[in-house]
């Protein structure tokens, strides 16, 4: 079955509960919600589409959607079904991804090697799965229903990550190909805002960091806590394509002295000259998108520049990169334009547990602990992030030199 493309990159809202009076109903409705999405993502894409793995850090569509439901799989079906057999004996070792305490696991860079199962087996796995956790919200006592819930909704936000991932490993991999496809040719960047007031101030203060309450959030966004903040300011825009032309034009990329070493050692082994997927055609600069090559439009925000680059740029500005912590200062406040919906955006904050942190118990507190090292925090939300993922404490994370994310940057200065 397929759709039009341009449904692929339509959303829904997993709201967990409504006022149907359910639980049962409720989290089959956001369930099949989301492992929907899934599949309207992936309509676009034929099975050769599905199958490419064009670096280590990305992963093939059909990978993205086995793994998925491999989680629901594993961690809902086979600890409370009794009885539950897998789909298939072999389906465990091949889309785990980084579980260890779950068992052995395909390497990660040989995900693209998958020729077998194919993407119709895949699509009889994800029916098989959704049948059966469906079937498994009816029948379930209304105690553990509600013992269940959490886990349903981390595996549904878990899922919702990798929609993202979909979106930005396919762009990467038709980046690669000479005839530049287009995964929507309807596809558009977003509209962004621009103040003129351009910076938001944040006085020296005490303020509340991380998530409070019970509603959904990753183990990394706790314990809240509080913290010094300020006195800064925070630009109110994203920075423009137009303004990275300029630092270009200026010879930043080939200029050590705006770099840290480790960014001028990678900028300079990997030739790079401008952010990721521009091309010079004919003296004019252009763009791999998931609509194809499109003219690079100076007033869109840049995207799809590493933490190196954005340092960079900074400091050519005369600026710095916020904190998150100052990030989310500001963006409680409501006065960041774009904060969300168009790039994630880079902090100058490593990626490291917050104070009093403790992962939770089991395989699934493999999620983010792990991954504090070596990595820096980005804040808001992108173009590919699904409806109702995003919020201000949300703490997403990559390595400096990661660009295939649509990643970009707002600067932050000492207040006056």
């Amino acid at each position: 079955m397929t759709t039009p493309a341009s449904a692929a990159l339509a959303t829904t809202d997993p709201s967990l509960f409504s006022d149907s009076g359910s639980l049962a109903q409720d989290l089959a409705e956001a369930f099949l919600a989301v492992r929907n999405e899934t599949e309207r993502r992936a309509a676009p894409l034929s099975p050769e589409d599905q199958l490419i793995q064009s670096m280590p850090d990305a992963s093939p569509t059909k990978w993205h959607r086995a793994h998925t439901t491999w989680f629901f799989e594993q961690f809902l079906l086979g600890e409370h079904w009794p009885g539950y057999k897998p789909f298939h004996p072999d389906y465990a070792y091949l889309f785990n991804s980084y579980y260890v305490s779950a068992g052995p696991r395909h390497a990660r860079h040989q995900r693209g090697h998958l020729t077998r199962p194919s993407t119709e087996e895949v699509t009889a796995y994800r029916r098989h799965v959704d049948a059966a956790t469906v079937k498994l919200f009816h029948e379930l006592s209304a105690d553990k229903l509600a013992d269940i819930a959490p886990l349903v909704e981390v595996g549904l936000n878990h899922e919702q990550q990798h929609q993202e991932l979909m979106l930005t490993d396919i762009l990467h991999a038709f980046a690669q190909n000479p005839i530049s496809p287009a995964y929507d040719p309807s596809w558009r960047f977003p509209l962004s805002r621009r103040s003129d007031d351009e910076w938001v101030d944040i006085n020296e203060g005490i303020h509340a960091i991380g998530h409070a309450g019970d509603t959904f959030h990753f183990d990394n966004e706790k314990p809240a806590h509080r913290a010094l903040v300020g006195p800064v300011r925070l630009a109110r825009n994203l920075v423009t394509n137009a303004e990275w032309l300029a630092f270009m034009a200026d010879g930043a990329y080939s200029t050590p002295t705006l770099w840290l070493m480790d960014g001028f050692a990678t900028a300079s082994a990997e030739f790079w000259q401008a952010p990721g997927y521009w091309r010079q055609i004919d003296g004019e600069w252009q763009v791999m998108t998931l609509a194809g090559l499109k003219p690079v439009d100076p007033a869109a925000p840049v995207c799809h520049v590493s933490y190196y680059e954005a340092d960079a740029f900074a400091r050519w500005s005369g600026k710095h990169l916020p904190s998150e912590m100052e990030w989310e200062v500001a963006g409680r406040a409501g006065t960041l334009n774009d904060a969300f919906g168009i790039v994630w955006q880079w902090t100058r904050s490593a990626y490291s547990p917050y104070p009093g942190y403790r992962a939770i118990e089991g395989a699934l507190g493999e999620y983010n602990g792990k991954f504090m090292v070596n990595q820096l925090v980005l804040r808001g939300s992108s173009l590919a992030t699904p409806f109702g993922h995003s919020r201000v404490t949300y703490r997403n994370f990559f390595y400096p030199h990661h660009r295939w994310q649509f990643t970009g940057l707002r600067l932050a200065d000492y207040a006056d």
